[in-house]
């Protein structure tokens, strides 16, 4: 008798341990799909650690010392030629790119209605007045501020408004200049989240993965090393790789555009270089945007800019990238762009810049955990 009520026992713990596992693997995923603009921030900050950990690991091959002071050297040296960029060459890169943005937006508005003479009718994407967006008119503002309650009762109603409010008021006093000032403080906030998070993975990031490790079972520890260890160095590969192609799109743009005689050839090159960080999406972008831009200066200035374009995407493609990222990654194009477009829908603007590193991790998760072990089976087998 007690054996036949003991039987049942471990079917049923088994089905409460696989129940709160798939509890917890589907919380998990519920919590990275709220945070996922953090996780990919952490993400791009861990990037940074691996760029100046691979700088680190270059000076030391040139100069002894301590890793402190290597690293303090590459960061120095980093931050003065970012100054020195924007110290000489701000001035003229804002003003380039203020030029090229007043032009494209003329030359999309002559390309629009060219199209709708063809009967393809293209929506224009203007910015809104105030006065399409209901903004309330001046005398209203007055009328309504006659109206508030004056001594105490307006001091107490002021004081009592929720930060939401707040804010919406100080978006009506500051008009178009709120938007910009919080866009600002957005982008500086992750600024320098990023860099906090590089300079700290950088300064040691044995320390890092060793903490890791310490998650995973004791017997997995040593796979588990050589597994950060490897996509580690796949990143570092990566990254030098990317770093060289986006330099070198970037000189060969601005020179060929320059020698066109086509205005913003810096502002152009800058954005084709910055650009080629996300491969497929970002040569199209820059592509339409140098298009536009040449359309200014000329049917014969339209042709070479297109020809300085194919020239470049040639080199980049058949040229810089199976040469220098053979070794860091091959992923068929077909594959990035499906994950770009993935990732993009899930993740927008975040994930389809990070979407080449993502996929390299995960290229490596799949060679060492899936692959090989298929490989191993079939061995032994």
């Amino acid at each position: 008798m007690p054996s036949e009520s003991a039987g049942p026992q471990p079917r049923t713990w088994s089905l409460a341990v696989s129940g709160i596992a798939v509890v917890a693997v589907v919380a998990l995923m519920a919590l990275a799909w709220m945070a996922a603009s953090t996780l990919l921030l952490i993400f791009a900050g861990l990037l940074l650690g691996v760029f100046l950990d691979g700088l680190t690991r270059l000076l030391g091959q040139v100069l002894p010392g301590s890793r402190g002071l290597r690293l303090s050297l590459v960061s120095l040296l980093l931050a003065g030629l970012s100054l020195s960029l924007i110290a000489f060459g701000g001035a003229t890169v804002v003003q380039q790119g203020r030029d090229l943005g007043q032009t494209v937006t003329s030359q999309a508005g002559s390309l629009r209605d060219r199209l709708k003479g063809y009967g393809i009718d293209i929506p224009a994407f203007n910015a809104p007045s105030p006065k399409e967006e209901g903004a309330p008119k001046p005398e209203d503002e007055a009328e309504a501020g006659s109206q508030k309650p004056g001594g105490f009762a307006g001091l107490a109603s002021g004081a009592m408004k929720s930060p939401g409010s707040l804010l919406s008021e100080a978006g009506s006093v500051l008009g178009p200049a709120a938007s910009v000032v919080i866009g600002l403080f957005g982008a500086l906030g992750n600024v320098l989240v990023i860099v906090f998070l590089g300079l700290s993975v950088a300064a040691d990031p044995g320390a890092y993965r060793d903490g890791a490790v310490r998650f995973v079972p004791p017997r997995h520890r040593e796979r588990a090393t050589a597994l950060l260890d490897g996509m580690g160095e796949t990143l570092r590969h990566w990254l030098f790789g990317q770093l060289i192609t986006m330099t070198a799109i970037f000189v060969c743009t601005w020179a060929g555009l320059a020698f066109l005689g086509i205005g913003g050839a810096l502002i152009l090159g800058l954005q084709a270089g910055l650009l080629a960080f996300i491969p497929t999406i970002g040569p199209l972008i820059a592509g339409a945007v140098i298009i536009l831009a040449a359309l200014a200066s000329g049917t014969t200035a339209l042709l070479g800019a297109i020809g300085v374009y194919l020239v470049v995407q040639c080199l980049e493609s058949y040229g810089l990238t199976p040469f220098i990222q053979k070794r860091a990654l091959d992923i068929p194009p077909a594959t990035i762009f499906a994950g770009q477009l993935v990732l993009g829908v899930l993740f927008g603007l975040w994930g389809i810049a990070l979407a080449l590193p993502l996929m390299a991790v995960i290229k490596v998760l799949l060679a060492q955990l899936y692959i090989e072990d298929t490989l191993h089976e079939d061995a032994v087998a």
